[in-house]
């Protein structure tokens, strides 16, 4: 009857045991998810769309009409179109 008793004692000594060794265990360090920072480039509209009607008469001189949002653009594809074409042109 002893034995019994020691066999108990000694399978409630274990489990406690067993018990408190997992509660004496640190708890897991909660886990971090690190997430790049997104770097969104600021929203720039495309530049402003310049239309160009070019027209070569029969003596082969050049002139065109230009269309556009931005005078600035179409400034600067004036200018471009000159250099390329050459002189002045009459529109």
């Amino acid at each position: 009857m002893k034995s019994k008793w020691v066999c108990c004692a000694f399978v409630v000594l274990m489990m406690t045991a067993c018990g408190e060794k997992n509660k004496s265990e640190a708890p897991s360090a909660p886990k971090v998810v690190v997430e790049k920072e997104r770097s969104e480039k600021p929203f720039t509209p495309p530049p402003p769309e310049v239309k160009v009607k070019l027209r070569r008469d029969g003596k082969e001189n050049y002139s065109w009409e230009l269309t556009g949002s931005d005078v600035d653009q179409i400034l600067k594809a004036d200018e471009k179109l000159r250099k390329q074409l050459g002189g002045e042109q009459h529109r």
